[in-house]
């Protein structure tokens, strides 16, 4: 092979580089195991609040280090921003799909017309809604349109109102007023997107990730580690709380500020001496310098100040970010409270926007009343925009209706008089607090200047306009795993992947010998690279990533038993080993190419298609076959060439194995006839069974509520799911993985949104299952719990019926879309429709082979069986694989044909399966021995998922051989009679 020092040089610094981006993992790995170590010491186990007490500690631990240099290297934040994200099926947490209402935003653009032409249409867009893929909004114009008759959109009553008189007019026609309409909802929704980025930023996870979904007003929330699952779901559901109020001077809080500092020290000095002493004190030596400021208090406020607002503005002080949750925890106290003057009782001390530059957070101070009502609210605000001033500088421009711009006027007026500021607050945080530079402003338009960037006004804006929001966003679907629940997966994980490396590596040098061993070295690489790449990238490495990982082993070796097979052929024809190797390597290399790209091509529209776990799956398939690739045909040549290169023999084969599969005669298409009645009589049955039995769907297909709960002790599942059948009506419970373990689904009042409905399904599951549940277990326990809960609540999924009839529809689109590819790309590589025809038969008959068999045994068998969005990935990848088989025995079919143009089409075909038996075999073997490790030490989540495909492995190697071959040949006109 030529260019090898090139190859060397690309492969060092390859593995090199993957390593680089590992390493980010094991530090920030190190660092926070050193820090939970100490957060667990530091807390007094007794204490009720011990979790969250725990995770405080925990993160000022991080944050007091996170500047600081580890190994002499780069400092932790840094490691945290670039290590291999886990999805919450590894570290727990909460992912939820929220749904925007467009019903009611296009409501709310209407002002809540009475008009019967714009209300009938909006019901009729119900309607089309439940068999369409349209947006809402499409489904609302195709409506109106129906109903239209002599009315337009821009009708006084509908949307020609003073809302919206700025951008749509009575002389508009429908089509110049549909553009608006879908600007004005996208606005609406990119607000409430902003309101939901900014909430998440308060739930202290790291790395949480939300996106929007197309346009449809959906959008994804992913929060990994997220434990408080009741007050994260209230607050992505809540609607925004955009209000005005009047600031207060900060010189009338100075002597306020000087007395709590003093009542403070005695109570901080007696919480410090009833610290008992930690044995972990050693752990800290590293951190001493950063905790002094923490240790050493001597003014528990002023310590904190790093700096103040101008005489007679709105801003008390300045501290640092880290600190604010101490700061306010103790403004917040009650005996702090009470040294505020009587006609400051009922002042509110609220925190801004935190300086990116300097880290440093503002407290504002805002005139409150008894009722602490705002003097005016967020729902007066008609549209709002990032704008520029007369300077050129960016500034943001307002409109409000009649009612808020009266009450505007007096406050600015008063504003004016006072010199004092209006303080614009979302969600309890202050974005901005303008003064008044000239005097009242009527009409209710204003503009905010000051010294904004272009992103600081584009925010604000967004914030004006989420004030206007007509709907919550309601969860449509959710999935909620424990934090424990998510570390026993990341240890089943790592054991069925270990397991199954050491599996395949010994078969390998069993099989092969020295070459096996170089297989081995390119393998071991090959995940290294894996790892790499998902890190480099960004990616989020899930349970059925890891999962797409092993199976990625089972590939990577099936190309070295490809070339190493091929080389085996050319020595027994004589070669010598140099040229064999090189024959081989080159013969190999178009089976190589076209088995992963049939497979990459599956992987592809599996990614597409899927969501959340199953995009981590193919994901790390795609990444896989990549370099997979690269190194079966790169650095296992490199071995084998440099072993060859310095004289020494090589030997493809060991003492056992030398002479498996040789000069094999098998009739393969004489046996064609009986493949034939076998495969029809399982179809059958299968299809029978679909007809009659069905199959176990998942909530991720009919919509409902899905619920693992843990005991103490083994529960009979009969029995818990006639308990929760009384409370709920509908309800199933399974035995899921051990027997103290179940999986309980119900439908109850699944077309209900809300966290109402979750909040009473939670309560009938702890009334329902109190009777084997621990007396001392309390509902919260149940429901939340802490990071190492083992009783209750342990993981949830919910999905809407609109969302589960997405996912069947994507479902089917991702089954049909790949076989379909497929079927073209065969067709254009082997010019031949009868080779496509024999592969998609292949495929289809492993798929209903599949179908029937958790059709006929979903009843019995000890694990879930249900079909999910995990089970369509499962019928995928099946499709690759059953492909990849027949690619192989399709490209060696090619080849003898060439080379054997005398031979008869039976002889042709029967020699060439012959030939490739040993590959399949072999390939089919270790690939099952993976898929076996996962089943067994996976864990239960992902068990069903693996059992599909250990069947379709088995059915596609039979099928490769039995269905796609003989099929091929049955509609060839030319064949001869076998």
């Amino acid at each position: 092979m030529q260019n090898n020092g090139l190859i060397k040089f690309f492969t060092v610094l390859f593995g090199l580089v993957s390593l680089y981006q590992l390493s980010f993992t094991f530090v920030t790995s190190k660092v926070e195991s050193d820090a939970n170590t100490y957060a667990q010491a530091s807390v007094n186990t007794d204490d009720a609040d011990y979790f969250t007490l725990v995770d405080i500690a925990e993160r000022n631990y991080l944050d007091s280090i996170a500047e600081q240099k580890v190994f002499g290297v780069f400092n932790y934040a840094t490691a945290k921003d670039r290590e291999l994200n886990k999805g919450l099926d590894l570290k727990g947490g909460i992912n939820v799909i929220l749904q925007v209402s467009v019903k009611d935003i296009l409501k709310g653009l209407a002002e809540n017309s009475r008009n019967p032409l714009f209300n009938n249409s909006l019901a009729r867009a119900d309607v089309l809604q439940k068999s369409s893929d349209d947006t809402y909004v499409d489904s609302f114009f195709l409506a109106f349109e129906e109903l239209k008759g002599d009315e337009n959109l821009s009708n006084p009553d509908i949307f020609g109102n003073r809302t919206l008189s700025d951008d749509i007019n009575f002389n508009m026609t429908d089509d110049e007023v549909k553009p608006v309409i879908r600007r004005k909802i996208d606005a609406s929704i990119v607000s409430a997107f902003e309101v939901l980025r900014k909430r998440i930023d308060k739930f202290g996870v790291t790395q949480p990730n939300i996106q929007r979904l197309g346009t449809s007003g959906r959008i994804l929330v992913e929060l990994p580690g997220a434990r408080d699952v009741e007050r994260v779901k209230n607050l992505l559901q809540s609607t925004a709380q955009l209000e005005f109020w009047e600031t207060a001077s900060n010189q009338s809080f100075g002597t306020f500020l000087g007395q709590a500092n003093e009542l403070l020290k005695s109570v901080v000095e007696a919480e410090k001496e009833e610290e008992e002493v930690s044995e972990i004190d050693d752990l800290l030596s590293d951190v001493a310098a950063a905790q002094d400021s923490i240790t050493t208090v001597v003014n528990p406020i002023y310590d904190y100040v790093k700096g103040a607002g101008y005489a007679g503005g709105p801003v008390l002080i300045q501290v640092d970010v880290k600190d604010q949750p101490t700061v306010e925890s103790y403004l917040n106290r009650a005996d702090v409270r009470t040294l505020l003057p009587a006609d400051l009782r009922y002042t509110k001390l609220l925190w801004g926007i935190p300086d990116e530059k300097t880290n440093l957070v503002d407290l504002y101070v805002i005139k409150a009343n008894r009722s602490n009502e705002p003097p005016l609210s967020g729902s007066v605000i008609v549209d709002a925009a990032q704008t520029y001033d007369q300077l050129g500088a960016a500034a943001v421009s307002m409109q409000m209706n009649g009612k808020g711009a009266r009450i505007w006027e007096e406050m600015t007026g008063k504003a004016y008089t006072d010199k004092s500021n209006i303080a614009i607050v979302l969600d309890d945080v202050v974005y901005s607090a303008p003064g008044v530079s000239k005097g009242a402003i009527s009409g209710g338009r204003s503009e905010i200047s000051g010294q904004f960037s272009l992103n600081e006004a584009i925010d604000l804006a967004n914030v004006l306009r989420a004030g206007k929001l007509p709907a919550a966003a309601e969860i449509i679907q959710s999935e909620i795993v424990g934090p424990s629940l998510g570390q026993e997966a990341i240890e089943s994980g790592v054991n069925s992947f270990v397991i199954a490396l050491l599996l395949v590596l010994a078969w390998m040098i069993f099989y092969y010998g020295r070459a096996g061993l170089y297989a081995d070295i390119a393998l071991s690489l090959n995940i290294i690279l894996i790892f790499g790449i998902l890190a480099g990238l960004g990616a989020v490495l899930t349970l059925p990533g890891i999962a797409g990982i092993v199976l990625t082993i089972g590939m990577s070796v099936d190309a070295n038993v490809l070339i190493f097979e091929r080389i085996r052929e050319e020595l027994a024809k004589g070669k010598g080993q140099k040229q064999a190797v090189s024959d081989g390597f080159r013969n190999a290399l178009s089976s190589i190419l076209d088995a992963n790209i049939t497979t990459g091509l599956t992987a592809f529209i599996l990614f597409v298609f899927g969501t959340g776990p199953i995009k981590g799956f193919a994901t790390t398939l795609l990444i896989g076959i990549a370099t997979s690739l690269s190194t079966a045909i790169f650095v296992t040549r490199l071995l084998v060439d440099g072993r060859l290169a310095n004289s020494k023999a090589l030997a493809f084969t060991t003492g056992a194995t030398k002479n498996l599969f040789r000069n094999l005669d098998i009739k393969f298409l004489k046996k064609r006839g009986f493949a034939y009645v076998v495969s029809g009589m399982l179809i059958a049955a299968g299809v029978a069974s679909l007809f009659t039995q069905g199959l176990n769907q998942g909530v991720d297909f009919v919509g409902g509520r899905s619920y693992t709960v843990r005991f103490e002790q083994a529960v009979n599942p009969t029995d818990a799911q006639s308990q929760l059948v009384s409370l709920l009506g509908s309800a199933e419970a399974k035995t899921f993985g051990e027997d103290n373990q179940l999986k309980i689904t119900t439908n109850y009042k699944v077309d209900v949104e809300g966290t109402e409905v979750d909040d009473e399904i939670h309560q009938a599951l702890f009334n329902g299952l109190s009777t084997f549940l621990p007396e001392r277990l309390s509902y919260d326990d149940f429901v939340n719990g802490a990071e190492d809960k083992q009783v209750g609540i342990m993981s949830s999924i919910k999905v809407g019926p609109t969302i589960a009839d997405d996912i069947k529809k994507n479902s089917l689109l991702a089954v049909f879309g790949s076989l379909i590819v497929v079927f073209l790309y065969i067709l254009l590589r082997f010019r031949k429709w009868q080779y496509s025809l024999g592969a998609v038969a292949a495929v289809f008959h492993d798929v209903l082979l599949v179908l029937g068999v958790f059709s006929v045994t979903y009843t019995f068998m000890p694990f879930s069986m249900e079909i999910n969005q995990a089970f369509i990935a499962a019928v995928l990848t099946v499709i690759g694989y059953s492909l990849n088989d027949t690619v192989v025995v399709f490209d060696r079919i090619r080849e003898f044909t060439r080379l054997h143009t005398s031979w008869e089409g039976h002889k042709t075909i029967n020699s060439a399966l012959n030939s490739t038996l040993s590959r399949t075999i072999n390939t089919s073997l270790t690939t099952l021995v993976v898929l076996l490790a996962i089943f067994i030490f996976g864990g239960e989540a992902i068990r069903g998922f693996m059992f599909a495909l250990i069947v379709g492995v088995l059915v596609g190697t039979y099928s490769s051989l039995f269905i796609a071959t003989p099929v091929m040949f049955d509609t060839t006109s030319k064949k001869k009679k076998a």
